[in-house]
């Protein structure tokens, strides 16, 4: 069964405080490679290592059944001053 970004979405924004939620599904609708980026202060303090394990350990279920799977995961103060 493949992965939506429905899925993807509901299961971090229940975890997590989420202020910008970008999900692009990279294998063409089928569900097998996502791109994501999320943005949320519960990334504060922590290194990208821990971000990325953070968010792995949340959509674990998902992301074994992808081919692959990216993230890009900020704070709202590092998101802000990308944006500039």
């Amino acid at each position: 069964m493949p992965v939506s970004v429905e899925d993807l979405e509901k299961t971090l924004r229940s975890a997590i405080k989420v202020e910008y939620l970008e999900i692009v599904d990279e294998s063409s609708g089928c569900g097998e490679s996502y791109r994501i980026l999320v943005v949320s202060d519960a990334f504060e303090g922590k290194g990208t290592l821990a971000r990325h394990r953070f968010v792995n350990e949340i959509l674990k279920d998902y992301i074994s059944q992808m081919h692959a799977f990216s993230q890009k995961s900020l704070t709202v103060k590092q998101y802000q001053a990308s944006l500039t």
